[in-house]
């Protein structure tokens, strides 16, 4: 089945968040999950979604909104998988907006979806300022791209619910330190949550695996109680 590719053109934030709340609803009311992944260019965003897909896709259904400036590169990738996917190319803007991610809802079958995975734009400086709907907010930073960067983009790390430090594999030929790096984000955010990984290996996977699956149960019993109290 061929992609579906949505060019779109940014809204103005003051009507961003009432949007996002739209959005945030509709996904609620089909139960999803949902998971806005942020990160800069290169950083693992897609490896990240893939490696969940292949972990996942046997239990649990998933979806994918794929933000890009341009291409659909990435969107072909999870395709090929059999995962339902949209991508949407913002034209030249650099991050999503919740009217975006609406287009992107429109086509698929939410019904048919119980973890939906947002790629955002590749960008450390605006997407944290957009709501889209999400559940949670994902940072994903590479080593390779040095310990300094929660110094440089501190909006991106203090914003998110969830860092995932990747390419640890790549350690040994850096000079990076873990421990600065995480001093510097829990002094941002002391209750983000940071799993160190290798897309590439596989290393620290599991954690992050686990880590989701108690994420997924917990909005499952979430939503039965809810039709149950209701009931």
């Amino acid at each position: 089945m061929a992609v579906k590719v949505i060019t779109v053109g940014e809204k103005i934030l003051g009507t961003n968040d009432a949007k996002a709340e739209e959005n945030k609803n509709r996904l609620e009311k089909n139960g999803i999950f949902t998971i806005n992944i942020m990160s800069s260019p290169g950083a693992g965003k897609t490896s990240l979604i893939l490696a969940a897909i292949k972990r996942f896709s046997r239990d649990i259904r998933i979806g994918v909104v794929e933000g890009d400036v341009a291409s659909s590169v990435d969107a072909e990738k999870v395709n090929a998988l059999g995962i339902p996917v949209v991508q949407i190319n913002t034209g030249g803007g650099c991050h999503l907006d919740a009217f975006m991610v609406e287009k992107g809802l429109n086509n698929l079958n939410l019904e048919e979806i119980d973890l939906l995975f947002i790629e955002n734009v590749g960008n450390l400086i605006c997407p944290n300022a957009y709501l889209l709907g999400e559940d949670i907010r994902l940072m994903i930073a590479s080593m390779p791209e040095g310990d300094d960067k929660p110094y440089k983009y501190p909006a991106m790390f203090a914003d998110s619910d969830v860092v995932i430090l990747n390419k640890t594999d790549l350690l040994p030929y850096l000079d990076f330190s873990e421990k600065s790096f995480r001093e510097v984000v829990t002094g941002l955010n002391p209750d983000v949550i940071i799993f160190p990984v290798s897309c590439k290996t596989g290393s620290g996977l599991t954690a992050w695996f686990t880590w989701l699956e108690g994420a997924l149960k917990a909005k499952k019993k979430s939503k039965s109680d809810g039709k149950n109290k209701h009931s």
